[in-house]
Protein backbone atom coordinates (compact mmCIF):
# COMPACT_ATOMS: atom_id res chain seq x y z
CA UNK A 1 0.00 0.00 0.00
CA UNK A 2 1.62 3.17 -1.40
CA UNK A 3 1.58 6.54 0.96
CA UNK A 4 -0.23 9.33 -0.22
CA UNK A 5 2.61 11.93 -1.14
CA UNK A 6 2.34 15.09 0.73
CA UNK A 7 0.27 18.20 -1.19
CA UNK A 8 3.31 20.57 -3.25
CA UNK A 9 2.85 24.29 -1.61
CA UNK A 10 1.01 26.25 -4.16
CA UNK A 11 3.44 28.73 -6.24
CA UNK A 12 2.46 32.36 -5.66
CA UNK A 13 0.93 33.95 -8.51
CA UNK A 14 2.51 36.51 -10.40
CA UNK A 15 0.14 39.28 -10.69
CA UNK A 16 -0.03 40.53 -14.95
CA UNK A 17 -1.62 43.86 -15.47
CA UNK A 18 -2.86 44.47 -18.86
CA UNK A 19 -1.64 46.87 -21.16
CA UNK A 20 -4.12 49.85 -20.19
CA UNK A 21 -2.90 49.58 -16.71
CA UNK A 22 0.59 49.55 -17.16
CA UNK A 23 1.32 51.96 -20.18
CA UNK A 24 -0.48 54.62 -18.07
CA UNK A 25 1.59 53.89 -14.91
CA UNK A 26 5.03 53.54 -17.16
CA UNK A 27 4.60 56.78 -18.39
CA UNK A 28 3.69 58.34 -15.14
CA UNK A 29 6.66 57.13 -13.55
CA UNK A 30 8.50 58.75 -16.37
CA UNK A 31 6.89 61.76 -15.63
CA UNK A 32 7.53 62.04 -12.41
CA UNK A 33 11.04 61.06 -13.12
CA UNK A 34 11.45 63.90 -15.39
CA UNK A 35 9.94 66.42 -12.80
CA UNK A 36 12.11 65.29 -10.34
CA UNK A 37 15.05 65.80 -12.25
CA UNK A 38 14.23 69.12 -12.78
CA UNK A 39 13.43 70.58 -10.06
CA UNK A 40 16.42 68.69 -8.24
CA UNK A 41 18.87 69.30 -11.24
CA UNK A 42 21.25 71.59 -8.90
CA UNK A 43 21.80 68.27 -6.16
CA UNK A 44 21.42 65.34 -8.80
CA UNK A 45 23.47 67.05 -12.25
CA UNK A 46 27.01 66.79 -9.85
CA UNK A 47 26.70 63.60 -8.15
CA UNK A 48 25.99 61.66 -11.93
CA UNK A 49 29.07 64.23 -13.20
CA UNK A 50 31.15 63.02 -10.14
CA UNK A 51 29.55 59.19 -10.85
CA UNK A 52 30.71 59.00 -14.40
CA UNK A 53 34.11 60.33 -13.31
CA UNK A 54 34.47 58.46 -10.54
CA UNK A 55 33.77 55.05 -12.47
CA UNK A 56 36.24 56.55 -15.17
CA UNK A 57 39.17 57.17 -12.63
CA UNK A 58 38.45 53.64 -10.73
CA UNK A 59 41.41 51.37 -12.11
CA UNK A 60 43.68 54.20 -10.92
CA UNK A 61 42.52 54.16 -7.62
CA UNK A 62 42.78 50.09 -7.95
CA UNK A 63 46.06 50.56 -9.37
CA UNK A 64 47.51 52.34 -6.37
CA UNK A 65 46.18 50.22 -4.28
CA UNK A 66 47.79 47.53 -5.85
CA UNK A 67 50.84 49.03 -4.91
CA UNK A 68 50.54 49.34 -1.13
CA UNK A 69 49.38 53.21 -1.25
CA UNK A 70 46.83 53.50 2.12
CA UNK A 71 43.56 53.64 0.87
CA UNK A 72 42.62 57.14 2.07
CA UNK A 73 46.12 58.68 0.11
CA UNK A 74 45.03 56.30 -3.02
CA UNK A 75 41.80 58.03 -3.31
CA UNK A 76 43.33 61.92 -2.51
CA UNK A 77 45.65 60.82 -5.47
CA UNK A 78 43.14 59.57 -7.69
CA UNK A 79 41.09 62.68 -6.85
CA UNK A 80 43.86 64.83 -7.57
CA UNK A 81 45.00 63.64 -10.76
CA UNK A 82 41.67 63.55 -11.75
CA UNK A 83 41.03 67.25 -11.30
CA UNK A 84 44.57 68.20 -12.52
CA UNK A 85 43.76 66.67 -15.77
CA UNK A 86 40.45 68.65 -16.15
CA UNK A 87 41.96 71.87 -14.55
CA UNK A 88 44.72 71.85 -17.36
CA UNK A 89 42.40 71.00 -20.36
CA UNK A 90 40.28 74.47 -19.22
CA UNK A 91 43.25 76.29 -18.89
CA UNK A 92 44.34 75.42 -22.32
CA UNK A 93 40.70 76.67 -23.57
CA UNK A 94 41.65 79.94 -21.74
CA UNK A 95 44.78 80.91 -22.76
CA UNK A 96 43.81 80.51 -26.58
CA UNK A 97 40.52 82.37 -25.79
CA UNK A 98 42.76 84.80 -24.06
CA UNK A 99 44.82 85.18 -27.02
CA UNK A 100 41.86 85.43 -29.70
CA UNK A 101 40.13 88.25 -27.49
CA UNK A 102 42.94 90.33 -28.16
CA UNK A 103 42.63 90.24 -31.63
CA UNK A 104 38.88 90.68 -31.94
CA UNK A 105 38.88 94.66 -32.71
CA UNK A 106 40.79 93.23 -36.23
CA UNK A 107 37.79 90.27 -36.71
CA UNK A 108 35.00 92.60 -35.88
CA UNK A 109 36.08 95.10 -38.70
CA UNK A 110 36.49 91.78 -40.91
CA UNK A 111 33.23 90.82 -40.02
CA UNK A 112 31.44 94.08 -40.59
CA UNK A 113 33.08 94.70 -44.25
CA UNK A 114 32.11 91.08 -45.06
CA UNK A 115 28.52 91.69 -43.70
CA UNK A 116 28.13 94.85 -45.84
CA UNK A 117 28.97 92.95 -49.13
CA UNK A 118 26.61 90.21 -48.06
CA UNK A 119 24.14 92.95 -47.58
CA UNK A 120 24.24 94.46 -50.75
CA UNK A 121 24.07 90.80 -52.84
CA UNK A 122 21.28 90.11 -51.22
CA UNK A 123 19.86 93.32 -51.81
CA UNK A 124 21.00 93.36 -55.81
CA UNK A 125 19.52 89.32 -56.35
CA UNK A 126 16.75 89.23 -53.80
CA UNK A 127 15.49 93.02 -53.66
CA UNK A 128 16.38 92.98 -49.87
CA UNK A 129 16.27 96.67 -48.55
CA UNK A 130 19.13 97.42 -45.63
CA UNK A 131 15.94 98.34 -43.65
CA UNK A 132 14.36 94.52 -44.13
CA UNK A 133 17.91 93.17 -43.67
CA UNK A 134 18.73 94.78 -40.60
CA UNK A 135 15.49 94.20 -38.80
CA UNK A 136 15.84 90.53 -39.73
CA UNK A 137 19.31 91.21 -38.33
CA UNK A 138 18.78 92.59 -35.19
CA UNK A 139 16.06 89.73 -34.41
CA UNK A 140 18.77 87.19 -35.07
CA UNK A 141 21.23 88.82 -32.87
CA UNK A 142 18.56 89.27 -29.93
CA UNK A 143 17.72 85.21 -30.22
CA UNK A 144 21.71 84.68 -30.08
CA UNK A 145 22.39 87.13 -27.47
CA UNK A 146 19.66 85.64 -25.14
CA UNK A 147 20.66 81.89 -26.37
CA UNK A 148 24.42 82.92 -25.74
CA UNK A 149 22.90 84.41 -21.92
CA UNK A 150 21.53 81.60 -21.23
CA UNK A 151 24.66 79.55 -21.65
CA UNK A 152 27.24 81.22 -19.82
CA UNK A 153 24.44 81.42 -16.69
CA UNK A 154 24.48 77.33 -17.18
CA UNK A 155 27.93 77.70 -17.84
CA UNK A 156 28.61 79.71 -14.89
CA UNK A 157 26.21 77.55 -12.68
CA UNK A 158 27.68 74.56 -13.66
CA UNK A 159 31.36 75.99 -12.75
CA UNK A 160 30.11 77.16 -8.75
CA UNK A 161 28.64 73.64 -8.26
CA UNK A 162 31.70 72.01 -9.98
CA UNK A 163 33.57 72.93 -6.95
CA UNK A 164 31.44 69.90 -5.12
CA UNK A 165 32.57 67.30 -7.86
CA UNK A 166 35.77 66.52 -6.49
CA UNK A 167 34.28 65.85 -3.21
CA UNK A 168 31.20 63.52 -4.36
CA UNK A 169 33.97 61.49 -6.04
CA UNK A 170 36.30 61.37 -3.16
CA UNK A 171 33.28 60.53 -0.58
CA UNK A 172 32.44 58.28 -3.55
CA UNK A 173 35.67 56.17 -3.54
CA UNK A 174 35.52 56.35 0.51
CA UNK A 175 31.89 54.79 0.90
CA UNK A 176 31.91 52.16 -2.45
CA UNK A 177 31.95 49.01 -0.27
CA UNK A 178 29.07 50.79 1.53
CA UNK A 179 27.00 51.45 -1.78
CA UNK A 180 27.18 48.37 -3.55
CA UNK A 181 26.03 46.06 -0.15
CA UNK A 182 22.71 49.00 -0.25
CA UNK A 183 21.77 48.17 -3.73
CA UNK A 184 23.09 44.71 -3.42
CA UNK A 185 20.61 44.48 -0.47
CA UNK A 186 17.49 46.43 -1.77
CA UNK A 187 18.02 44.33 -5.54
CA UNK A 188 18.17 41.21 -3.42
CA UNK A 189 16.89 41.45 0.11
CA UNK A 190 20.38 39.88 0.92
CA UNK A 191 23.64 41.27 2.20
CA UNK A 192 25.91 39.17 -0.40
CA UNK A 193 24.17 38.02 -3.84
CA UNK A 194 26.67 36.91 -6.50
CA UNK A 195 23.76 37.79 -8.93
CA UNK A 196 23.06 42.10 -8.30
CA UNK A 197 26.62 41.98 -7.59
CA UNK A 198 27.95 40.22 -10.70
CA UNK A 199 25.32 42.90 -12.78
CA UNK A 200 27.04 45.79 -10.61
CA UNK A 201 30.37 44.50 -12.05
CA UNK A 202 29.62 44.12 -15.41
CA UNK A 203 27.62 47.35 -15.56
CA UNK A 204 30.60 48.90 -13.97
CA UNK A 205 33.01 47.23 -16.60
CA UNK A 206 31.13 48.46 -19.79
CA UNK A 207 30.15 51.94 -18.21
CA UNK A 208 34.14 52.37 -17.87
CA UNK A 209 34.71 50.98 -21.61
CA UNK A 210 32.56 53.09 -23.10
CA UNK A 211 33.53 56.47 -21.51
CA UNK A 212 37.39 55.38 -22.15
CA UNK A 213 36.20 54.44 -25.83
CA UNK A 214 34.64 58.49 -25.92
CA UNK A 215 37.73 60.02 -24.81
CA UNK A 216 39.35 57.47 -27.40
CA UNK A 217 37.07 58.88 -30.18
CA UNK A 218 36.97 62.63 -29.20
CA UNK A 219 40.97 62.78 -28.78
CA UNK A 220 41.14 61.23 -32.29
CA UNK A 221 38.61 63.70 -33.70
CA UNK A 222 40.16 66.75 -31.81
CA UNK A 223 43.58 65.74 -34.26
CA UNK A 224 41.94 65.35 -37.34
CA UNK A 225 39.75 68.50 -36.79
CA UNK A 226 42.95 70.44 -35.97
CA UNK A 227 45.10 68.49 -38.78
CA UNK A 228 42.21 70.08 -41.11
CA UNK A 229 42.24 73.81 -39.89
CA UNK A 230 46.28 73.79 -39.94
CA UNK A 231 46.19 72.50 -43.63
CA UNK A 232 43.56 75.60 -44.71
CA UNK A 233 45.50 78.07 -43.13
CA UNK A 234 42.67 78.63 -40.57
CA UNK A 235 43.57 81.05 -36.98
CA UNK A 236 43.44 79.20 -33.98
CA UNK A 237 43.33 75.87 -35.81
CA UNK A 238 44.48 74.52 -31.85
CA UNK A 239 41.54 75.77 -29.83
CA UNK A 240 38.70 75.66 -32.52
CA UNK A 241 39.28 72.14 -33.27
CA UNK A 242 39.66 71.07 -29.26
CA UNK A 243 36.19 72.48 -28.79
CA UNK A 244 34.82 71.28 -32.26
CA UNK A 245 35.85 68.04 -29.95
CA UNK A 246 34.12 68.67 -26.89
CA UNK A 247 30.89 69.89 -28.90
CA UNK A 248 31.04 66.44 -30.41
CA UNK A 249 30.28 65.13 -27.45
CA UNK A 250 26.65 66.76 -28.08
CA UNK A 251 24.88 64.02 -30.68
CA UNK A 252 23.87 66.04 -33.75
CA UNK A 253 23.46 69.58 -32.27
CA UNK A 254 27.08 69.95 -31.02
CA UNK A 255 28.32 68.93 -34.78
CA UNK A 256 26.65 71.74 -36.23
CA UNK A 257 28.03 74.04 -33.49
CA UNK A 258 31.37 73.02 -34.13
CA UNK A 259 31.05 73.11 -37.77
CA UNK A 260 30.06 76.87 -37.47
CA UNK A 261 32.83 78.56 -35.32
CA UNK A 262 35.53 77.56 -37.77
CA UNK A 263 33.48 78.47 -40.97
CA UNK A 264 33.01 81.88 -38.90
CA UNK A 265 36.14 81.97 -38.62
CA UNK A 266 37.18 81.24 -42.44
CA UNK A 267 34.67 84.21 -43.07
CA UNK A 268 36.71 86.80 -41.13
CA UNK A 269 40.07 85.44 -41.09
CA UNK A 270 40.67 84.82 -45.12
CA UNK A 271 39.91 86.20 -48.24
CA UNK A 272 36.89 85.03 -50.33
CA UNK A 273 34.59 81.89 -49.72
CA UNK A 274 37.03 79.16 -50.73
CA UNK A 275 38.14 78.70 -47.27
CA UNK A 276 35.07 78.54 -45.73
CA UNK A 277 33.90 75.70 -47.89
CA UNK A 278 36.98 74.07 -47.15
CA UNK A 279 36.07 73.82 -43.79
CA UNK A 280 32.90 72.62 -44.50
CA UNK A 281 34.45 69.88 -46.72
CA UNK A 282 37.24 69.19 -44.71
CA UNK A 283 34.48 68.78 -41.59
CA UNK A 284 31.99 66.54 -43.23
CA UNK A 285 34.77 64.11 -44.46
CA UNK A 286 35.98 64.02 -40.48
CA UNK A 287 32.03 63.55 -39.74
CA UNK A 288 32.54 60.60 -42.13
CA UNK A 289 35.15 58.59 -40.54
CA UNK A 290 33.92 59.16 -37.29
CA UNK A 291 30.21 58.33 -37.99
CA UNK A 292 31.41 55.12 -39.82
CA UNK A 293 34.59 54.08 -38.56
CA UNK A 294 35.36 55.80 -35.35
CA UNK A 295 32.00 55.30 -33.11
CA UNK A 296 31.30 51.79 -34.89
CA UNK A 297 35.49 50.21 -33.65
CA UNK A 298 36.06 52.43 -30.61
CA UNK A 299 32.50 53.39 -28.90
CA UNK A 300 29.44 51.10 -30.43
CA UNK A 301 31.48 47.92 -29.84
CA UNK A 302 30.91 48.74 -26.09
CA UNK A 303 27.09 50.34 -26.52
CA UNK A 304 24.93 51.66 -29.11
CA UNK A 305 21.93 54.06 -29.13
CA UNK A 306 19.64 54.44 -31.62
CA UNK A 307 19.34 57.87 -33.16
CA UNK A 308 15.70 58.49 -32.29
CA UNK A 309 16.84 57.56 -28.71
CA UNK A 310 19.84 59.97 -28.84
CA UNK A 311 17.75 62.92 -29.98
CA UNK A 312 15.27 62.65 -27.56
CA UNK A 313 17.48 61.96 -25.03
CA UNK A 314 19.58 65.50 -26.09
CA UNK A 315 16.53 67.43 -25.87
CA UNK A 316 15.09 65.99 -23.04
CA UNK A 317 18.44 66.72 -21.21
CA UNK A 318 18.77 70.38 -22.40
CA UNK A 319 14.89 70.86 -21.18
CA UNK A 320 15.58 69.99 -17.94
CA UNK A 321 19.42 70.73 -16.88
CA UNK A 322 20.64 73.27 -20.13
CA UNK A 323 24.03 72.58 -21.27
CA UNK A 324 24.79 70.28 -18.49
CA UNK A 325 21.91 68.03 -19.55
CA UNK A 326 22.76 67.70 -23.02
CA UNK A 327 26.05 66.44 -22.13
CA UNK A 328 25.05 64.17 -20.03
CA UNK A 329 22.32 62.70 -21.79
CA UNK A 330 23.93 60.37 -24.10
CA UNK A 331 26.05 59.07 -21.07
CA UNK A 332 23.18 58.23 -18.96
CA UNK A 333 21.16 56.53 -21.47
CA UNK A 334 24.17 54.36 -22.88
CA UNK A 335 24.36 53.08 -18.62
CA UNK A 336 20.68 52.49 -18.44
CA UNK A 337 20.93 50.33 -21.53
CA UNK A 338 24.10 48.61 -19.96
CA UNK A 339 21.46 48.10 -17.13
CA UNK A 340 18.84 47.25 -19.02
CA UNK A 341 20.62 43.96 -21.03
CA UNK A 342 21.70 42.55 -17.98
CA UNK A 343 18.54 41.94 -16.43
CA UNK A 344 16.41 40.19 -17.81
CA UNK A 345 12.87 41.77 -16.92
CA UNK A 346 14.95 44.82 -18.62
CA UNK A 347 15.89 43.78 -21.70
CA UNK A 348 12.85 44.71 -23.80
CA UNK A 349 13.66 48.12 -22.32
CA UNK A 350 17.33 47.77 -23.62
CA UNK A 351 16.80 46.57 -27.09
CA UNK A 352 14.41 50.14 -27.51
CA UNK A 353 17.06 51.68 -26.51
CA UNK A 354 19.70 50.07 -28.73
CA UNK A 355 20.70 49.88 -32.15
CA UNK A 356 21.87 46.36 -32.50
CA UNK A 357 19.37 45.18 -35.46
CA UNK A 358 20.78 47.95 -37.71
CA UNK A 359 24.50 46.70 -36.47
CA UNK A 360 23.41 42.93 -37.24
CA UNK A 361 21.48 43.75 -40.27
CA UNK A 362 24.60 45.33 -41.88
CA UNK A 363 26.26 42.07 -40.94
CA UNK A 364 23.93 40.27 -42.55
CA UNK A 365 22.76 37.86 -39.48
CA UNK A 366 20.06 38.07 -37.14
CA UNK A 367 20.33 39.34 -34.09
CA UNK A 368 19.53 37.03 -30.85
CA UNK A 369 17.49 37.65 -28.24
CA UNK A 370 18.61 39.39 -24.89
CA UNK A 371 22.04 39.92 -26.74
CA UNK A 372 24.54 41.49 -23.99
CA UNK A 373 26.48 44.38 -25.34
Amino acid sequence: MTTPLPPTPKQPTELIFPLYVKAPLILLGLALLVLTLHLAADLIFPLLFAAIFAIMLHPVEQWLLRHRVPPLLAIGLTVVLGVASLLGLLYFIYREALMLSSELPVFKAKLLAVSQQFTQWLNARFGLTNQKLMSYVNEASSRAAGLLGGTLTAVSGLLVVATLIPVYIFLLFLYQRRLVDFLTQVFSGQRRDTGVAEVLSQSKAAIQSYMVGLLIEGGIVAVLNVVGLLALGIPYALLLGVLGALLNFIPYIGGLIAIALPVLMAFVAKPGYGHALGVVAVYMAIQFVDNHFLIPRIVASKIKVNALVAIVGVLVGNAIGGVAGMFLALPIIAILKIIFDRIESLQPWGRLLGDEEATDRRRNRPLAAGKNV
